[in-house]
């Protein structure tokens, strides 16, 4: 089971990708995601790092790699659907690409899970395709 969300953004692929490559930095997404700490002091492109969004969801960084200006990441907790009792090996992945013919960002945000008991696709959907949306804002 997964999700994919994905939009063309007016800008660089370099410059979509240092608003989005720090993990640990989602001031880009105000509105939607009100805070985001880290919880074991590892900088935000380091393997390992780990973050608390909004207070509720605790997440890994799994992969970081600059140069596919791409990187996932596991939810291992959080509230209601995507609790680790509700929802087994969550991996999210984000990737930035250049729209060759335009010279604009491209961003695939994606998610996959071994097993789910509830709606995880109904409730992450939605909410990738808000940050994806509040990215592409942030350059317009």
């Amino acid at each position: 089971m997964g999700t994919y969300n994905s939009i063309v953004i007016n800008a660089s692929a370099d410059q979509v990708w240092s608003a989005l490559r720090n993990f640990n930095d989602m001031s880009w997404a105000d509105g939607i995601v009100e805070s985001v700490e880290s919880t074991n002091g590892r900088g935000g492109t380091e393997m390992g790092a780990q973050r608390l969004v909004n207070g509720a969801i605790t997440e890994t960084l799994q992969s970081f790699d600059d140069d596919a200006m791409a990187f996932s990441y596991s939810i291992d907790d959080g509230p209601e659907v995507l609790s680790k009792d509700q929802v087994q090996g969550y991996l999210g992945k984000a990737r930035v690409a250049t729209i060759t013919a335009t010279g604009q960002g491209f961003v695939e945000w994606s998610s996959n899970w071994t097993s789910a008991k509830g709606d995880v696709k109904g409730f992450c959907d939605p909410l990738y395709a808000g940050l994806l949306g509040l990215l592409a804002a942030k350059f317009n």
